[in-house]
């Protein structure tokens, strides 16, 4: 039977699953909405205007038209990463801007604005390629806002043209909304992030209030029993010289005071919920990710039901043995279910001269797993470590 901590679980692991779902979505959206404006451009030029009989146009327009698209979807990725750094660890202005996908994009943009002959299909296509680099507060939004000045300036100028076309406002419509649309998806985006990122923030939260509350509870109770049998061994001291039955009996109390205490201590823990494993996961990769390292995190969508009191502290070994001796780049984080039988897999590169596995942390993991009727295996070369754990399903407590 899972706790009744389980349901908040399960629903705050549906909910990460929906802010990726929708992170995809909005990045699947953006790039549709950039083939089809290369789409419709690529039609007109290359047909309705004739462009199909110039082999610099033919060839060019859809070449270019490619690297503009792969160059956003690099620069989507590239963003939806670097969502999950603070303010502080914000990639420097290079990377940001002198990287090989924004200027390929850009150049491929300002070459095909060219080959299409029109300014505002070119000033287009760049904005909307700055418009996926990560910029600091308020920027991209006044950016955009002088930009779409500049493309209704660049529309009526091609209107004063000789002859503009009976599908310049066609054309036009979709180069003039492309960087406005791009620029209001990065920020419903960047909102769902914000509400993730305060989401997982609260359950920090309230994990910390709760072993909190545990220490609290055990401060109170350890500290009324400690000076209970400080007091009745006091006593024992001062009357066992002249009348030592009666230091006896005070000796007695306290002992039992000690078993007291330790039963208070052991009911205690059993009345305490610890860290859903969902959560201890989730700890465990931003932990590994604040070192530094490349983290992988996959947990199944009912996780809430494992056995936290028994795959909580297996999270936590592997994790500082990571740390404390992995010395590599990458890790992987996994926990999934297979019939009867739990399954946590640690894995991670152990980096020249590594010292992982080699402590006496992976007996300990044993000797914990052994108890509840699990495994433990590992292997080991010189580009991986790998830990597996296997517990049964009804192990433990949830």
């Amino acid at each position: 039977m899972s706790s009744p901590d389980s349901t908040p679980s399960r629903s705050a692991a549906s909910l990460a699953r929906g802010v990726a779902a929708t992170g995809w979505y909005i990045a699947t959206s953006m790039a549709f909405f950039l083939v089809g404006t290369l789409f419709v451009w690529g039609v007109v030029v290359l047909f309705a205007r004739g462009g199909w009989r110039a082999p610099v146009t033919l060839i060019g327009f859809p070449l270019l038209s490619a690297v503009i698209v792969a160059a956003t979807v690099v620069l989507l990725v590239r963003y939806r990463r670097d969502g999950d750094l603070d303010d502080a660890d914000r990639p420097s202005w290079r990377r940001r801007f002198l990287s090989v996908p924004v200027i390929a994009g850009v150049v491929s943009s300002m070459i095909l604005g060219a080959v299409a002959e029109s300014a505002l299909l070119g000033a287009s296509l760049v904005g909307a390629t700055l418009c996926v680099v990560r910029w600091g507060p308020g920027i991209r939004w006044r950016g955009v806002v002088l930009l779409e000045a500049g493309l209704v300036v660049l529309w009526f100028l091609e209107l004063a043209r000789p002859t503009p076309g009976s599908d310049a406002f066609l054309l036009a419509f979709f180069a003039i909304m492309l960087p406005a649309t791009q620029a209001l998806s990065l920020w419903s985006w960047d909102v769902v992030l914000q509400l993730d990122s305060a989401r997982r923030t609260e359950a920090r939260l309230a994990a910390v209030q709760e072993r909190l509350r545990l220490a609290s509870d055990l401060h109170d109770l350890q500290g009324h029993h400690l000076q209970v049998i400080a007091l009745q061994l006091e006593l024992a001291e001062r009357m066992i010289a002249r009348d030592p039955d009666a230091a006896a009996d005070q000796i007695r109390l306290a002992r039992n005071s000690v078993d007291e205490a330790r039963e208070g201590t052991r009911a205690l823990a059993g009345r305490f919920r610890g860290v859903p494993l969902p959560d201890e996961l989730a700890n465990a990769a931003d932990l590994l990710r604040a070192a530094g390292l490349d983290v992988e995190l996959d947990v199944a969508p009912d996780a809430a039901d494992a056995p936290a009191d028994v795959l909580g502290p297996v999270v936590r070994e592997c994790t500082t043995n990571v740390l404390k001796h992995g010395g590599g780049q990458w890790a992987r984080l996994g926990l999934r279910r297979d019939g009867d039988i739990w399954v946590l897999s640690v894995a991670n590169d152990p980096g020249p001269g590594s010292a992982v596995g080699a402590g006496a942390g992976l007996a300990g993991i044993a000797h914990r797993i052994g108890a509840v009727g699990g495994h433990v295996t590992h292997t080991r070369d010189d580009e991986r470590f790998d830990v597996l754990v296997t517990v049964p399903a009804g192990g433990g407590t949830r």
